[in-house]
């Protein structure tokens, strides 16, 4: 049975459309459809309903799918046991956001690649929740808490957080000393989708964290624009340690109120690949984790 016909209709099923398949493999889409007719004469039976609007599995593909994974895993597994490190070879799509990915892990990347020559990876950097499976990445780094979504993750701790403003904000407002003060003040509101929520300043009261309602006359919805609109001062904001240090070293941000930083937010991995993810991915997960160690609490 041909391997690259069985890892073309795994790609296929699992993200349900050729087009992407084909995109993620690197390959052309003739080709990937070609591959998965090829299988389906093999094997004497449909394994994938075509219309112009989607592509399911027939009950043949579900039966088909689990044992194709596996055989195509064990492959993979098989072939990079007798390489060198430097010859793992392989495509590994990767989504993370992009403040992280900006300040951490791409001026990191070279060195990776250099590495392992052979090694491709494509990085998408966007702050809104990517559909793992249907999008087609073999890993997500994640900051915040995680929907239930039945794929595996692994926690890699929490990020601690901090509040900061300008200088230029600072004087106009004057520092907070305490919540109270904050009534005179601005937040910079964050809100991945617009209308979620209402702005509001995060702190720690004995064993549970409350919120203070603040007005925002500007709200963001990307972790860039949302350091931007302080460094502009537009208002306060509460943000990762990490990503505010190096501002407030340089003297463009100060920090405020640091009895009453926010809950940290917990940084893990996700990926479909349940218990057989191909060396590549691990590889990479493995090297995204020993980086963002230093960043955690």
């Amino acid at each position: 049975m041909n391997l690259d016909a069985l890892r073309m209709f795994v790609k296929v099923a699992e993200l349900a459309s050729f087009t992407r398949a084909a995109e993620h493999l690197g390959l052309s889409k003739a080709r990937v459809s070609g591959g998965v007719r090829d299988l389906e004469a093999l094997l004497g039976t449909r394994l994938l309903q075509r219309s112009t609007r989607a592509v399911r599995l027939t009950p043949s593909g579900e039966e088909l799918l689990g044992r194709a994974r596996q055989l195509v895993a064990e492959a993979d597994e098989l072939a990079a046991m007798f390489q060198a490190p430097s010859m793992l070879r392989g495509r590994v799509r990767v989504d993370m956001p992009q403040s992280l990915a900006r300040s951490l892990f791409i001026p990191r990347l070279p060195e990776l690649l250099a590495a392992h020559p052979n090694l491709e990876v494509q990085l998408s950097t966007t702050d809104r929740r990517v559909d793992v499976v249907r999008e087609g990445f073999d890993c997500v780094l994640r900051v915040g808490k995680l929907d239930a979504s039945g794929l595996l993750a692994r926690r890699l701790g929490e990020m601690p957080m901090m509040n900061c403003a300008s200088p230029g904000y600072l004087r106009r407002y004057g520092t907070p000393r305490s919540l109270e003060d904050l009534d005179g003040h601005l937040l910079v509101h964050y809100a991945s989708r617009f209308g979620d929520g209402a702005p509001g300043f995060e702190y720690r009261d004995g064993d549970a964290y409350r919120e203070r309602p603040m007005r925002a006359v500007v709200t963001v919805n990307s972790s860039d624009s949302f350091h931007a609109a302080c460094l502009a001062g537009l208002g306060i904001i509460q943000a990762p340690r990490a990503g505010l240090l190096p501002s407030v070293t340089a003297g463009d941000l100060v920090e405020i109120l640091p009895q009453h930083t926010c809950e940290p937010l917990p940084v893990s991995l996700v990926h479909p690949h349940g218990r057989n993810a191909p060396r590549p991915v691990r590889l990479v997960m493995g090297w995204i984790t020993e980086l963002i160690k230093a960043q955690l609490g």
